[in-house]
């Protein structure tokens, strides 16, 4: 009997587990290892980008507490309007056909006085989408809608210039601002405008910005993902920043301004690909107050293709960190909280979380081996913690803003949560791109979002123009995928299971993201059963990001 048990545990010690096991606990050659200049060389780096991504990760954590601490710091309900105020809605497009008409629509049943509306459609378009607005604008105006078509022949300024060139003939005191895939709800103007109006305060607020929400959620895996992503914006970012009263930004549509507030702030620039953060920033600078409302929900489109959600987000980040540079040392210089200045320089800088990605991404393998030949222990005191913050924070973050929208379904986000983290990772790159770009002042064009009218889960793109063109970096994306399944191997190879998970975002998100944008009309032909013509890039490019 005894010899069955010893012949029992020293098999269990020779399996996998078993010595993966023992080497958690093993001391034998502790103190023997002694650090040479390579393995120097590669974790003074690591640690420090480790260190500046934990950092951006213990933010979001503090965002989080700022968003229950100072829940009670909600502006309350306005009171009635007796005289309402003349309104400017303008509706800035660039070659959107599939869904300019659909926005007309939805202005059209604004119930707020048509004598006190302007609604001015600002077209930079280049393509048929001229002839389908125009048209769309005088039939509207002959059934009493006050509309007016503006067409420029430049896009000197791109969205910036068009808001500007239109404010030159606009006559509302207050100015709301609609992209071509949102669809407002007809009360829309009735329910922010008593804001600006109300006695307690109204005359100082210069911003009021609603929450999005999407009209093609469930289309794909992506919107899916998306959806999560855009939700912790408008809840807890959004959320805790106007709760907290730090500074937050306009989000380029579905809001309102007050009219002399853009004017008192210098206006609509386009040295950025961000200009709605940018002149939010110097109107707050200016001594401004800003409202969200996250009761009034504003409908709008996700992009559908990989390749317009990348370049989305490459603008996006690209912009902001454009913002930084120009917006940072005046926010430090000016006379607010320091609570206001910590904020800011988080939120503008974020994105340089991409290009440390990438960093980290490229030094996990050689890093994993020289940490493997320091010991467990250390890898547990240091890097666990660490990863820790850079990465569940993420987690935390979103699933918060799931539980606050969607309190009996909330948990259902946990099975898309490493899909969200993996998709964070796969698009590092372009980011990163982007943000080295906007570091080193490299101008590019502003690349609007393809829209291709795609409600619920029916439609498809893959016959619609405006595709992005794939470019160079989704070959880029599926070598570090590869590169990754390499570390995967490896880290099995020498039982270090604990790292495999982790290893394994990486490697989904950069081929998920890589082969979906080199063939994302293919998978749109296999859905739906359509003939997908070659992919060609959108009228404006791609900006490099």
């Amino acid at each position: 009997m005894h010899a069955a048990l010893t012949l029992t545990i020293s098999l269990a010690h020779q399996s996998a587990i078993g010595r993966y096991l023992h080497r958690l606990g093993d001391k034998t050659f502790s103190g023997i290892y002694h650090a040479n200049a390579f393995d120097l060389a590669m974790i003074i780096p690591y640690f420090i980008v480790l260190f500046v991504l934990a950092m951006y990760g213990l933010h979001r954590y503090w965002l989080v507490y700022d968003y229950f601490q100072y829940s009670k710091n909600v502006p309350p309900p306005p009171p009635p309007v007796a005289n309402w105020p003349r309104v400017t809605v303008q509706l800035p497009i660039f070659n959107e056909r599939y869904v300019i008409e659909r926005l007309a629509e939805a202005v059209s049943r604004f119930d707020y006085p048509r004598e006190l509306l302007d609604v001015q459609v600002l077209d930079d378009s280049t393509d048929e989408t001229q002839d389908v607005a125009r048209a769309c604008v005088e039939r509207h105006a002959f059934q009493g809608m006050p509309i007016t078509y503006i067409h420029r022949t430049n896009r000197e300024g791109y969205k910036a210039g068009a808001l500007e060139n239109g404010l030159k003939t606009a006559r509302g005191e207050f100015v709301a601002i609609f992209d071509a895939d949102f669809i407002p709800e007809p009360d829309f103007l009735r329910r922010t405008i008593p804001y600006f109006l109300s006695a307690d305060g109204g005359e100082k607020i210069g911003m009021v910005q609603t929450r999005w929400t999407y009209l093609n959620s469930d289309y794909s895996l992506l919107t899916n993902v998306e959806t999560i992503l855009l939700d912790g914006h408008f809840v807890v970012e959004h959320g805790a920043r106007s709760r907290r009263g730090t500074f937050f930004n306009f989000n380029g549509t579905a809001g309102v301004w007050r009219r002399k507030v853009i004017d008192d702030a210098g206006g609509w620039q386009h040295d950025t690909l961000t200009e709605d953060t940018d002149l939010s920033y110097r109107a707050q600078l200016k001594g401004w107050k800003f409202l969200y409302l996250p009761q009034i929900e504003c409908a709008s489109e996700l992009p559908v293709d990989m390749n317009g959600f990348k370049s989305q987000q490459a603008r996006w980040a690209k912009g902001l960190m454009q913002t930084a540079k120009k917006i940072l040392p005046k926010v430090f210089e000016a006379d607010v909280p320091w609570h206001v200045k910590a904020e800011a320089f988080f939120h503008l800088t974020a994105n340089i979380s991409y290009p440390l990605m990438v960093v980290l991404s490229t030094m996990l393998l050689p890093v994993m081996i020289v940490r493997f030949q320091q010991g467990w222990f250390q890898m547990l005191l240091i890097d666990l913690p660490l990863f820790l913050a850079s990465t569940c924070s993420i987690s935390s973050f979103y699933l918060v803003a799931q539980k606050e929208l969607r309190p009996k379904t909330w948990w259902r986000t946990f099975l898309y949560m490493p899909f969200v983290m993996a998709t964070g990772i796969g698009i590092s790159v372009r980011n990163a791109q982007a943000v080295i770009e906007a570091i080193v002042g490299k101008k590019s064009e502003f690349a609007r979002t393809p829209k291709f009218k795609i409600e619920g889960k029916k439609g498809t793109f893959a016959k619609k123009s405006y595709q992005n063109k794939a470019g160079w970096m989704p070959y880029a994306e599926v070598l570090l995928g590869l590169y990754f399944s390499l570390t995967v191997a490896y880290a099995i190879a020498n039982e270090n299971y604990a790292t495999v998970p982790f290893l394994l975002l990486f490697v989904w998100g950069y081929l998920y993201t890589g082969f979906m944008s080199l063939g994302q009309t293919y998978f749109a032909h296999l859905r739906f059963g359509v003939n997908a013509p070659e992919m060609r890039p959108a009228a404006s490019g791609a900006p490099g990001f």
